[in-house]
């Protein structure tokens, strides 16, 4: 077996948020969350990593992670511009923002050639979790065989506003579907999401995911493949906000048939900058977790 990837998207600018959030330090060491999952990742086994970024912070992001991860990791870069496109299709005009996470992942195409895992460079998903995918994707499996990191759902959400989370059904231990609901709030230890139908409650049991999945390479083809079509969907219809979600695609694979997805359950609490409210939370989380022995206080000493 190759020895598995670790892809990292940090390509958004964090609208919600109100800056760069990717680069926040959330403790006094100055260390960002990316820190604390680089640390796990390490310690799961993980070599090399691919950072997908955008051009516009790329010097800002070398600086402040890059060349330090550089010394623990083998590092590669990708960027995901929205004009990173299949033959014959252009920008919109005024379109700005990339095409969202499923586009973030076929960016790495041509990069990316082994079992690889997907996390998001904005949340702390905790040491167990690495663990677990990492044990995954060093395992023999076919090229159809993948893996997603599931949560419980009252276990990712914030005081402080809404959150976007896909709803997964499961059935003896494998994906069979995800919904992707935009916006879920906290509501008590339940949770509600809201459409247009108004508000529907949720347990907060729900199994959910927060984009950390285990792919075989064949992965990265299915998400190219299917970009058209839903540029052809989306171009007319919402040209400029529009996103080609990576969750939407793993159940598409599902739905016909053309591959499988392990659920590995987390006991893990997930802390996020969602919203700049977020951050303090997010600092006594680690604290805690450093005064319980979980962390040392400089990472990579």
């Amino acid at each position: 077996m190759q020895q598995p990837t670790l892809v990292v998207m940090a390509a958004g600018m964090g609208s919600r948020f109100g800056g760069l959030k990717q680069l926040m330090p959330v403790d006094p060491q100055g260390h960002p969350i990316i820190d604390f999952s680089m640390y796990d990742a390490r310690r799961a086994g993980f070599a090399r990593v691919v950072f997908i970024i955008k051009h516009a912070i790329e010097q800002q992001f070398r600086e402040v992670i890059g060349r330090r991860m550089e010394r623990q990791f083998d590092v590669d870069y990708v960027f995901q511009e929205p004009d990173v496109l299949p033959a014959g299709y252009t920008v919109p005009a005024d379109r700005v923002k990339p095409w969202g996470t499923g586009h973030a992942v076929a960016c790495c195409r041509g990069t990316v050639d082994s079992p690889f895992a997907v996390i998001n460079a904005d949340d702390f998903y905790g040491a167990g979790a690495f663990r677990t995918i990492y044990d995954f994707l060093a395992a023999a499996h076919s090229g159809t065989e993948h893996a997603m990191v599931g949560y419980r759902l009252r276990n990712t959400v914030t005081e402080n506003g809404a959150v976007a989370r896909g709803i997964c059904t499961v059935e003896n231990g494998f994906l069979t579907g995800v919904t992707e609901r935009t916006k879920i709030v906290k509501r008590g230890d339940a949770a509600a999401y809201i459409d247009d139908g108004g508000e529907h409650p949720l347990t907060g049991d729900e199994t959910v995911s927060m984009n950390f999945w285990g792919f075989a390479p064949s992965m990265l083809d299915e998400l190219w493949a299917r970009f058209p079509a839903f540029l052809d969907r989306q171009m007319p219809a919402d040209p400029i906000k529009s996103e080609y979600y990576l969750p939407a695609v793993a159940n598409a694979v599902l739905q016909e048939g053309l591959g499988t997805v392990r659920v590995l359950e987390c006991g893990e609490v997930w802390h996020g900058v969602t919203y700049r409210e977020d951050l303090q939370s997010v600092q006594c989380a680690i604290a805690a977790l450093k005064q319980a022995g979980v962390y040392p206080e400089s990472l990579w000493e």
